[in-house]
């Protein structure tokens, strides 16, 4: 029979409340959603002269209503929009172009950051509770058998646990009690210069997570080339596993063109057929210590460069969207008109320079929609 104590009670009296509040907050939102779609499907039925002179309007009382508060607040004006408004402006921003000059009382930056936020809610509804918490008994013999056998790694007192009758967690978790040495060792001062050494004839792999419109998550794989800072390939799916991950190495390494390293962080998605699929190759792997992206700076770059450069500044919709972003991006800017100054000014794929345009005009070629622009000189 189930009892409940006088705790449980009081705490469920107190969450009813929240939840009751909750919903009453969504149907709201649902109802003003409602409500706008209703006025959407009623004004296509009126004529294009009454719209029109309804769009006047609005845009008038806008812009008056936007210099008012300019002129009250002495700078840009900062409104509270329902979570209804922003809805529907980030479904604008992606349906409707040229979406930014209807914009008098807000910011694309905004719209974006609106996007971010609701995905960021949305995770947290969909994210199930995480691992039980591990006991404090458990936690004072993980710090126990570490301390009296120094030379122990996290698996080895794992499975002297499990042998001794104990039920102990995972090994990342039994590496998170581990007891701490007093004075830890520094950092490898051997690492860097390997690499540094091997620029030539090494690679790097590794992942980076896009989420798009609709809430999902792309994975991103990218080969990355040292030498000369050159994206080889990347690839995109929703659903990576170890298979379609060595697919991928079979298309970036053709005959003849294989590195001598390959650099990788301690991703479980490449798995142990990776690193056969390396040997058979004739490829050394290179596994970076755990928590440690700075043993693979160049591509973690890279990676950061995406963001910055691409990534921050727009919604991807779906994986064919974030491909052709991420093609043009390298093919039209990156390898071809972006500098590095790792390459001494240089660009990954060398071009010849332009010396017999003399003093010609100047011409700006955008790429990716006028995020960047890369010039070229016309003969005089």
């Amino acid at each position: 029979m189930l009892r409940l104590r006088p705790v449980d009670i009081l705490v469920g009296m107190n969450g009813f409340p929240s939840l009751l509040y909750n919903l009453w907050c969504f149907l709201g939102v649902i109802i003003q959603l409602l409500s706008y779609g209703m006025r959407f499907c009623r004004d296509l039925l009126l004529p294009k002269a009454v719209l029109v002179a309804r769009l006047a309007a609005s845009e008038s009382q806008l812009r008056e209503l936007a210099d008012r508060a300019r002129r009250e607040t002495g700078g840009a004006p900062r409104f509270r929009f329902r979570p209804a408004v922003r809805i529907v402006w980030v479904v604008l921003s992606k349906l409707l172009d040229g979406w930014e000059a209807s914009a008098h009382l807000t910011r694309p930056e905004t719209v974006l950051s609106w996007h971010r936020s609701a995905f960021r809610s949305w995770w947290r509804w969909r994210s199930k509770p995480g691992r039980r918490p591990v006991a404090v008994e458990m936690q004072e013999l993980i710090r126990r058998l570490s301390r009296e056998n120094p030379l122990w790694g996290a698996e080895r007192i794992r499975d002297t646990l499990l042998l001794l009758g104990y039920d102990p967690p995972c090994e990342d978790s039994v590496r998170k009690y581990m007891a701490k040495p007093s004075k830890p060792r520094p950092e490898s001062t051997n690492w860097l210069p390997f690499l540094r050494n091997h620029l030539d004839v090494s690679w790097a792999i590794d992942f980076l997570t896009v989420t798009t419109l609709g809430f999902r998550v792309l994975y991103v794989f990218l080969v990355f080339d040292h030498a000369r800072r050159e994206v080889l390939h990347f690839a995109i799916t929703p659903y990576p596993n170890m298979d379609w991950v060595i697919q991928q190495l079979r298309e970036a390494t053709p005959f003849g063109r294989q590195p001598r390293y390959v650099f990788r962080d301690n991703d479980g998605i490449f798995g142990y057929g990776v690193r056969a699929f390396l040997e058979r190759s004739g490829i050394q792997e290179v596994r970076t210590a755990y928590k440690s992206p700075w043993q693979n700076p160049y591509v973690e770059r890279m990676i950061g460069t995406l963001r910055r450069e691409l990534l921050n500044h727009v919604i991807v919709l779906n994986q064919w969207h974030l491909e052709r972003l991420l093609r043009e991006y390298l093919a039209d800017y990156y390898h071809t008109a972006r500098p590095h100054q790792g390459l001494g000014g240089q660009t990954p794929i060398p071009l010849e320079a332009n010396t017999g345009a003399g003093n010609g005009e100047l011409i700006a070629i955008p790429v990716v929609g006028g995020l960047h622009h890369r010039y070229q000189r016309r003969a005089a």
